[in-house]
């Protein structure tokens, strides 16, 4: 079994699945079906086992099964480093998103010390040639993965951001409004930046460690504007900064205005000058180097979600992937629409059926297809 897993998933009311029990070993998961049957739901599900508001991103109305409007609820049993922990996430209508673990009320953020969960989706197809915004929120997840505390800085950041943007949309003028705001984005600032390189250097060694059937990546922290490298100096930047911030009405400078910048190594090209094959397999690359880092230094890989990958994939290189998803020891899920695309994987995996019937999700575990 791996050193981080979900032993046990229940779903109650949650988007298509009326009520699903699942138990798993360890061992990757295969969930085959057709298109719309409710597959990415799960995947979803096991997302939000981490902080966040998961891989689409949605509210937590929005997952309500709307048969019912009843609410939903997620409720799992996760091994992380030999310890046993209940985590049980839920929403009810008109309430906020609520959390338990171990039987005690928590915030999201306490889930990052539990489970390490990443994911490739296929609206992320795109992520090297879209905006910056998705490469940050990609390159902070994996950010959390090797420091949890980052979620706390990035919140704490974007919080007084709001504040300070605010002010500057209403005109305000009056330093002492600022100064405090300025002093918490530049603590937690400083902090951001420094978690997201540390992040990059984890990447960069896995990725030169490892012999893989993936292209290296080579990444580089790029900002808007040259950022300062201590707290004081970026607490002053933020405020020579206010006039043109108040004209734009909005904060210009700081860690929110970041890139994340990949270059396929092997010819030298700008990632989002690769071809889509290309690309796809740079994000599979550094989830597995992201993987192999936190095996060393956490103790286990992350779980992995992976949504229609093996689509994308010839053969050979979907079979590369799963030899190197089971040689890490990572429990991955993975959606496909039929078994034949995890053929490769054999008796190194499980298989899980999903159905529909009237617009609710049925989930059956199988035998070896």
């Amino acid at each position: 079994m791996s050193g981080l897993s979900v032993d046990v998933l229940k779903l109650s009311h949650f988007r298509s699945h009326k009520r699903a029990v699942a138990e798993f070993d360890g061992r990757p998961v295969a969930i085959y079906g057709p298109n719309g049957a409710g597959k990415t739901n799960i995947l979803e599900a096991v997302s939000l086992l981490s902080p966040g508001r998961g891989l689409r991103r949605a509210a937590a109305e929005d997952m309500i099964r709307k048969q019912e409007a009843l609410g939903w609820k997620i409720s799992a049993e996760i091994t992380s480093l030999h310890q046993f922990h209940e985590v049980e996430t839920w929403m009810e209508p008109d309430k906020g998103r609520q959390l338990r673990i171990d039987g005690k009320a928590a915030p999201q953020v306490a889930l990052g010390r539990i489970a390490r969960v990443l994911w490739l989706v296929p609206s992320m197809d795109r992520l090297w040639i879209e905006g910056a915004d998705g490469r940050r929120r990609f390159l902070d997840r994996m950010t959390m993965s090797f420091e949890p505390s980052h979620a706390e800085a990035v919140l704490t950041y974007e919080k007084a951001m709001r504040e300070r943007n605010r002010l500057l949309k209403d005109m305000v003028r009056d330093a002492h409004w600022y100064s405090a705001l300025e002093t918490q984005m530049a603590q937690a600032g400083i902090a951001i930046t420094a978690n997201r390189d540390r992040a990059i250097a984890e990447l960069q060694d896995a990725q030169d460690a490892a012999e893989t059937a993936f292209p290296i990546a080579d990444l580089v922290l790029t900002h808007a504007e040259d950022l300062a490298e201590d707290e004081t100096t970026l607490r002053d930047q933020f405020a020579a900064n206010r006039q043109r911030d108040m004209s734009a009405g909005r904060t210009l400078i700081g860690p929110h205005r970041s890139d994340l910048d990949a270059t396929f190594r092997a010819k030298g090209v700008p990632a989002s000058d690769c071809s889509t094959g290309e690309q796809k397999a740079l994000l599979i690359s550094l989830i597995l180097a992201n993987g192999r880092a936190l095996a060393r230094d956490f103790g286990a890989p992350p779980i992995l979600l992976l949504d229609e990958v093996a689509a994308h994939l010839d053969a050979g290189r979907r079979a590369a992937l799963y030899d190197e998803i089971c040689a890490l020891g990572a429990q991955a899920f993975m959606t496909g629409t039929g078994p034949e695309l995890f053929e490769e994987l054999q008796s190194r995996a499980q298989y899980i059926e999903i159905t529909e019937d009237n617009g609710t999700s049925i989930t059956t575990q199988k035998d070896l297809p």
